[in-house]
């Protein structure tokens, strides 16, 4: 019997090296799993709007729609937390939050990851994710996830 793939929207900042380098690794682990359709993950920043001027108001309202209908669209998202994971910092991406809570909003299952994993987690990102793979080691495991059942994991990271 065929396993039925999911498609994910991926929610993450990607400014830096940094950013971008565990996108690209959480792509390569999405893309192992047999229960993700690896021809429907939807990563922003490929989709940037290029017919209008970064930053423009056509541009914002364009990038903003496409997300938006994107995670709506979405069976299930996948949210990278960590943002300024170099500098030390572990208070996540607004965008990505935003992006989160939308998810949230519209009953599509969110899936927490963060690389980093000495930080504390908000109250409302702890009582609202379906899964949290949580360090750079657990990371790993989600390339053996089952987005078909959804299994609950939990963290005992400290709740702000």
């Amino acid at each position: 019997m065929a396993t039925h793939q999911n498609s994910v929207y991926l929610a993450s900042p990607f400014f830096s090296d940094g950013q971008k380098d565990r996108i690209a690794t959480v792509v390569s682990l999405l893309k192992q799993n047999p229960t993700i359709d690896s021809d429907r993950i939807f990563i922003p920043q490929d989709h940037q709007f290029e017919q209008e001027p970064f930053g423009s108001f056509k541009w914002q309202d364009a990038v903003f729609a496409s997300d938006m209908r994107q995670v709506r669209k979405a069976d299930v998202v996948v949210a990278i937390l960590d943002y300024q994971l170099e500098e030390g910092l572990t208070e996540p991406d607004s965008g990505t939050i935003f992006e989160f809570g939308a998810a949230y909003q519209d009953n599509v299952p969110v899936i927490m990851v963060q690389f980093g994993n000495n930080g504390q987690l908000n109250l409302m990102l702890a009582r609202s994710y379906t899964a949290f793979f949580n360090g750079k080691d657990d990371v790993t495991d989600i390339k053996n996830y089952d987005f078909n059942n959804l299994e609950t994991r939990y963290t005992d990271k400290k709740v702000l």
